[in-house]
């Protein structure tokens, strides 16, 4: 027996940070980062918090790739002040932040039952209804994700206008991780047709909308379809989980702090060609990876080529890269000219041993070997 469950509320549409002011909680504490705490947008926030007249403090040392020592900070700032709530204002890292900091500060001290309202900066992680969270060990070049259903935020506050402002590096680089998310859900050996639904429509707002909010950060309209996409990536991967893709991409920004979405987006023609045993030297088989299939509904979901299996999913394939070239994103590590062939190839054994070992990986629809994932490592310079 399998079961499917959305337990985030989500406020989305015009207005929709209006909601803090409604919230049931009067003592709270914003988490967020030193750049949204000083911009002009975190009045968005705090404004309706203060016409209701809700006392709050804000956590301002939130940074990329959370680190354990951030998270014990904010452990001991939430035991300090004894909040009803967390708000998390920001990305990926300051949402995993906030649920990391809830989760450990109430194992120290149950001390009552703390609200988690997510309000995502960036059309990315999707984090904001998610049951995972990322913090990383620096000293040992680590990224851990988390997985338990108590970190799951029980509100998400969805507002575009949060995000006009994001540049176009990081819409290029936030909105590759979505598609990710969204098509390594629907090829999950977890997938099933209430993530197929989710993962599915968010990559057909990501083929209409991504390069428009690229190429246009006031495209309201694209912002708030791509915000949406983020959403609903994440309600699919938070059942169907995701796979080697996402295992690989953790150690490379463990390793060389590439950013997440960048380092997914870089492996991912590597990944379908994998999942698929197809490459661009393929021709037709009697009998194809499941994959196979998955990847073809993608395909016409994106409007590209489906004469024939081979045809499909080297039109996807092509499609990813066309997209990275678009958007500026280098197509391998040696195009990003900030790491050395030798520094990159010394960690390429110790990086595929923790992708074997990294959660996400266990869902892949294709079993990897280390040499595998050795070779696409290598395949990535």
């Amino acid at each position: 027996m399998r079961s499917f469950e959305i337990k985030t509320k989500i406020f989305f549409g015009d207005q929709a940070l209006d909601r803090l002011a409604e919230i049931p909680y009067n003592k709270v504490l914003i988490i967020t980062d030193p750049f949204m705490a000083q911009s002009s947008m975190f009045n968005l926030v705090t404004d309706p918090l203060k016409r209701a007249n809700k006392e709050f403090e804000i956590f301002k040392d939130v940074v990329p790739d959370p680190p354990i020592e951030k998270i014990s900070e904010g452990v001991k700032k939430m035991l300090e002040y004894k909040p009803d709530v967390l708000v998390a204002v920001g990305g990926g890292s300051a949402i995993d932040s906030s649920k990391s900091i809830r989760e450990f500060a109430l194992r120290v001290e149950p001390y009552a039952e703390v609200g988690l309202i997510a309000i995502p900066t960036t059309s990315g992680t999707g984090s904001e209804v998610t049951s995972f969270a990322v913090v990383s060990d620096p000293k040992e070049k680590m990224k851990y994700p988390l997985v338990s259903e108590h970190l799951t935020p029980d509100e998400a506050i969805l507002d575009a206008e949060l995000v006009k402002s994001v540049p176009p590096a990081i819409t290029a680089d936030t909105g590759m991780d979505v598609f990710t998310h969204a098509l390594e859900a629907c090829v999950s050996t977890n997938r099933s047709d209430f993530t197929n639904a989710l993962a599915e429509k968010a990559i057909e707002i990501c083929g209409v909308f991504l390069l428009r909010a690229y190429l246009d950060g006031n495209d309201t309209h694209a912002r708030q379809k791509m915000h949406s996409a983020s959403c609903l990536a994440g309600l699919a991967f938070n059942t169907a989980s995701l796979g080697l893709n996402h295992g690989m991409a953790h150690q490379l920004g463990a390793t060389f702090h590439i950013p997440h979405g960048r380092a997914n987006a870089m492996l991912l023609p590597h990944i379908i060609e994998f999942n698929s045993d197809i490459n661009k030297h393929s021709k037709s088989q009697k009998e194809y990876l499941p994959a196979v299939k998955r990847y073809a509904t993608v395909a016409q979901i994106l409007g590209l080529s489906s004469y024939n299996k081979i045809m499909t999913v080297r039109s996807l394939v092509n499609w990813v890269q066309f997209m990275l070239k678009e958007m500026d994103i280098p197509l391998s590590i040696s195009q990003m000219g900030t790491i050395s062939k030798e520094e990159y190839f010394n960690a390429i054994d110790r990086m595929a041993d923790a992708a074997l070992a990294d959660a996400c990986t266990a869902t892949n629809p294709r079993v990897p070997t280390k040499e595998d994932v050795v070779k696409m490592y290598q395949k990535l310079w």
